[in-house]
């Protein structure tokens, strides 16, 4: 069944003032709108997708790609490497391994952004070129920041928008707020827990509360396997 609707003239730029005008339209025509409307949302979801595909393959870092899947912990970490992890949160950092073994525990708290929106800015600030600094600060801004980005981090409005402002014309300290933020989020929130995730007991050789004393000599003190210190000599 046809439909006919009336057009008007002033809409019509090839017809006479007087002159109204019509058209007859199908049922196909009239769904045509609605049909490429939902056309327009599929692809709008397929690009997501795909942008979201692309941005997990890209990005890396001097000592571990902030996008590396690792499904299980390396075989090759000694408990006596893993315990220098409890030492601080900065000498976990200083550790591939540690680095590691960490992103696969923000993996399992969903929280794996922390991780790499740092090593992402770790990166950014040893870049040189004009270019690519504009160009990695884009990415980052496109990934971590914007209220869209497939791996936002939790910062406040104020430290977002300062970023939004300066990504026209980035520094290297364009992302040292956010950064910050999000460093002493997984330091007082993740890294503590992560000290205690079955991940990193693995690692260390221990087996939670009741399981033998492992101690370990560091400067003045030993560690029990609660990851306590004991500076008394007579302990080592």
């Amino acid at each position: 069944m046809e439909t006919l609707l009336f057009l008007f003239p002033q809409f019509n730029y090839m017809a006479s003032k007087e002159e109204a005008y019509f058209k007859m339209f199908s049922p196909e025509d009239l769904q045509a709108p609605n049909m490429k409307d939902d056309t327009s949302r599929q692809k709008d979801k397929e690009r997501k997708s795909r942008l979201s595909l692309f941005l997990t393959k890209s990005g890396s870092h001097e000592n571990v790609s902030p996008h590396k899947k690792t499904n299980t912990t390396p075989n090759n970490i000694s408990p006596e490497t893993a315990l220098q992890w409890s030492d601080s949160f900065e000498e976990l950092l200083k550790h591939s391994d540690g680095v590691d073994s960490f992103a696969q525990f923000l993996r399992t708290e969903f929280s794996e952004e922390n991780i790499e929106f740092w090593l992402a800015c770790e990166e950014y600030k040893t870049i040189d070129s004009e270019t690519k600094l504009l160009s990695k600060a884009k990415y980052i801004y496109t990934v971590f920041i914007d209220s869209d980005a497939p791996k936002e981090v939790n910062i406040d409005y104020n430290t977002k928008m300062a970023i939004q402002k300066d990504i026209a014309q980035p520094t290297k300290s364009c992302f040292e707020a956010a950064q910050m933020k999000v460093y002493s989020l997984m330091k007082k929130d993740s890294y503590p827990r992560f000290l205690h995730s079955d991940i990193y007991l693995r690692l260390t050789r221990r087996k939670g509360p009741g399981a033998t004393m492992f101690r370990r000599r560091s400067r003045s003190c030993v560690f029990n396997e609660r990851g306590e210190a004991n500076s008394d000599p007579a302990a080592w």
